[in-house]
C-alpha cells in the first residue's frame, strides 16, 4: 500500500506563488507517473500536470507557462510550483501516482486546498 501526503497549500493573492509537495510512503513500489489533479467547487476533477519516471511532463492548457511539475525519484516526491496564480486556480489539489506495475492501480492523496484571492 502506498500513502501520499500533500503539503504546501494555502491562501495567496492573485499573482502570487505556491509550491505543493507530495511524498509517497509505505510499501513503495517503483512509481511510474506522478501528477496533480484539482477540483473546484461545483466542477469536475481536472488534470493539472503529470510527470513520468523519465521526466516527461504534460500540462493542462490552463496552467502552461505558469506551473512547473518536477519530481525527486530518490525521495518518491513530486512537486508543483505554481506561479502567477489566478482566482480560477482556487481548488483542492490532489496528488496521484501510478506504479510501474499497473495491476496495483492508482493511489491518491487526501488533497490540499489552494485559495487565490483577487
Amino acid at each position: 500500500q502506498v500513502q501520499l501526503v500533500e503539503s504546501g497549500g494555502g491562501l495567496v493573492q492573485a499573482g502570487g506563488s505556491l509550491r505543493l509537495s507530495c511524498a509517497a510512503s509505505g510499501r513503495i513500489f517503483r512509481l511510474d507517473v506522478m501528477g496533480w489533479y484539482r477540483q473546484a467547487p461545483g466542477k469536475q476533477r481536472e488534470l493539472v500536470a503529470t510527470i513520468t519516471s523519465g521526466g516527461n511532463t504534460n500540462y493542462a492548457d490552463a496552467v502552461k507557462g505558469r506551473f512547473t511539475i518536477s519530481r525527486d525519484n530518490a525521495k518518491n516526491t513530486v512537486y508543483l510550483q505554481m506561479n502567477s496564480l489566478k482566482p480560477e486556480d482556487t481548488a483542492v489539489y490532489y496528488c496521484y501516482t501510478v506504479p510501474m506495475d499497473k495491476r496495483l492501480g492508482t493511489y491518491w492523496g487526501q488533497g490540499t486546498q489552494v485559495t487565490v484571492s483577487s
